[in-house]
């Protein structure tokens, strides 16, 4: 299950085991407290293996590679690597690997739209746009199943702004269930901010930047989340139950013990407190 308590969609979560390691390879990042060195696109990392397994995988956090742990493809990987390239890998063609590096990133947004828009779908409250968005899946469902070239050449962006307006409806709707939602932060600088014990309920928290946050014990029930920033957020205590658009990603880039509630079947990362 989905760090939101989603429907079950297996191809909308990362599996490792039947991708190429795209994301190993195909991004580019820099050196920084998440990634102990640079490494242009289209290289492989210095930590990779042959069998496209990596070689300090037990140890990413301690060897400066939490951003590692932290990335979600939404499935994206397996999807290029076995169905748009049908199992080619990109060490066994050049312009198979060429090809195969350029659509990896925007398959990426493909999938994370599927699975924002599937976890809407769970909302009883959004119901008058349950039909739109099963509409919306079903166009990006096709785009994801057709041709590198295809793929290449699709308006993302424009999708994603007739996406974004259907989450956007489908989180008011939620949301308008709290009989006092909380203020409107959407985009919001709250940086360290001190928020503990905050009643959070209902809040737009759209990409908000929560990065080092006191969360302790916030209550954040039904809150917007999509694109927020939690890295080394404390939700130690909080209560995330019914929380709006929450990622895997998310949670994993955040702190919290045994005392934080998830929803049921949300996995709590094991580099949590106890």
């Amino acid at each position: 299950m989905t760090a939101g308590g989603q429907r079950e969609r297996p191809d909308l979560r990362a599996d490792c085991g039947s991708c190429f390691a795209l994301c190993c390879v195909a991004l580019n990042f820099f050196k920084s407290a998440e990634f102990a060195l640079d490494k242009p696109a289209g290289r492989p990392c210095a930590n990779l293996r042959e069998d496209h397994g990596c070689a300090i995988h037990a140890n990413l956090r301690e060897r400066g590679f939490s951003g590692c742990t932290v990335f979600e493809c939404f499935g994206a990987g397996q999807k290029v690597s076995q169905h748009t390239f049908e199992g080619v890998g990109w060490r066994q063609d050049p312009d198979t690997a060429r090809r195969m590096f350029a659509v990896f990133p925007v398959m990426r947004q493909l999938h994370e739209l599927l699975w924002y828009m599937n976890d809407a779908l769970d909302l009883a409250a959004a119901e008058p746009v349950h039909a739109a968005l099963r509409r919306a899946i079903e166009e990006t469902d096709r785009l994801t199943g057709a041709g590198a070239e295809t793929i290449l050449s699709a308006d993302v962006a424009a999708l994603r702004e007739r996406v974004n307006v259907l989450l956007t409806r489908a989180s008011e709707l939620a949301r308008a269930e709290v009989e006092r939602r909380g203020r409107n932060h959407r985009g919001g600088d709250l940086i360290g901010a001190k928020l503990a014990g905050a009643d959070l309920r209902g809040a737009n928290l759209r990409g908000a930047l929560l990065v080092a946050a006191d969360l302790r014990k916030a209550d954040l029930r039904l809150a917007d989340v999509i694109g927020a920033d939690l890295r080394d957020a404390d939700l130690r205590g909080a209560d995330l139950r019914g929380c709006l658009f929450l990622t895997r990603s998310q949670l994993q880039s955040a702190k919290g013990d045994a005392a934080t509630r998830l929803a049921p079947g949300c996995a709590r990362p094991a580099h949590w407190a106890a």
